[in-house]
């Protein structure tokens, strides 16, 4: 079991602790940054204050980000909640037997969630021109094959919002785009379709919520699976980590705007001249502060609630 250090006079535990061994309960899966625990007839999520670029988990961790990317999760899954059902049971602890320290760093960052079966794909849905997509237009004038007009900019917004797919890849591998046509093979042509319209729709009815509070959602994944013969949400929603958020008010085409997520990070290893094999350099503590006030900036604004863990 890992060591927990309390720090801020026993109120949080220290953000170093990069791992959740818990005693009596299976783990399922541990990845770069959710750790995974199997309850029977239902799974606990723990979302840990690693943090990942370059397919590489750096050190130290960000303090309090498992807890902010899992309270935005929260607070989408309640918005689509009249759309989609989601996999979430409840965040609370109540019932699994935990010492007192662990308990409290576990406090905020888990989920208690229905078991599914999640469909082998990712469902990306994109808004504006950027990051890979805006690399294939440039060399193409499409986007995971998708033609787009001609005399679009970095950063532009598209015409209408478009769902590109790709696989899942095993750890250490990159997921692979693919077409609709390829997902019709892999999923069936009814359930393709159902994916690709919620996908859409929710992609929709969040970049007008978040655009209200000053949030552009460029793009975003969702992971979907089935449960009770039902398709829902599972996994996390509308993340800084599973999607682009720029502030309106630095919105500019042609470049890349700021984004509320661990751009920080990446940009400080590449000023490094790392080549991106494992080990990574440490972050210093500037970038970890301004990284973690980045999630909680995200949080905020999103959910219009102060930070208070």
């Amino acid at each position: 079991m890992a060591e927990y250090t309390l720090e801020d006079n026993g109120e949080r535990l220290s953000a170093a602790l990069a791992e959740t061994d818990i005693p009596g309960l299976k783990m399922l899966n541990r990845g770069k940054v959710r750790d995974i625990y199997d309850l029977g007839d239902r799974l606990m999520i723990i979302t840990t204050d690693r943090i990942s670029a370059f397919d590489v988990v750096l050190a130290p961790p960000i303090a309090d980000k498992g807890r902010a990317l899992t309270q935005i999760s929260f607070f989408w899954f309640d918005l689509f909640k009249d759309t989609i059902k989601n996999h979430l049971i409840t965040g609370s602890l109540e019932g699994i037997d935990l010492q007192d320290g662990l308990r409290r760093h576990l406090e905020g960052r888990t989920m208690i969630v229905k078991k599914a079966k999640p469909l082998p794909v990712e469902c990306i849905a994109r808004g504006y021109l950027v990051g890979s997509g805006w690399k294939e237009y440039q060399k193409s004038g499409t986007v995971c094959g998708i033609k787009l007009p001609e005399g679009l900019d970095l950063a532009d917004k598209l015409p209408e919002p478009i769902f590109t797919p790709s696989t899942k890849a095993e750890i250490g591998d990159h997921d692979e785009n693919i077409s609709f046509e390829k997902m019709v093979e892999i999923l069936g042509s009814d359930m393709a379709q159902k994916v690709r319209d919620i996908t859409l729709k929710l992609y929709t009815k969040a970049a007008d919520f978040a655009r209200e509070k000053g949030i552009i959602i460029a793009d975003t994944k969702f992971e979907f699976g089935e449960c009770e013969g039902e398709l829902i949400l599972i996994d996390e929603a509308l993340t800084p980590d599973s999607s682009r958020f720029w502030p309106v008010s630095e919105y500019k085409t042609g470049s890349n705007p700021p984004s509320f997520d661990k751009q920080f990070v990446r940009d400080w290893l590449e000023s490094t001249g790392w080549d991106k094999n494992p080990p990574a350099p440490v972050l210093p503590s500037e970038v970890v502060e301004k990284t973690r006030a980045k999630y909680i900036e995200a949080y905020e604004i999103i959910t219009g609630s102060k930070w208070e863990y």
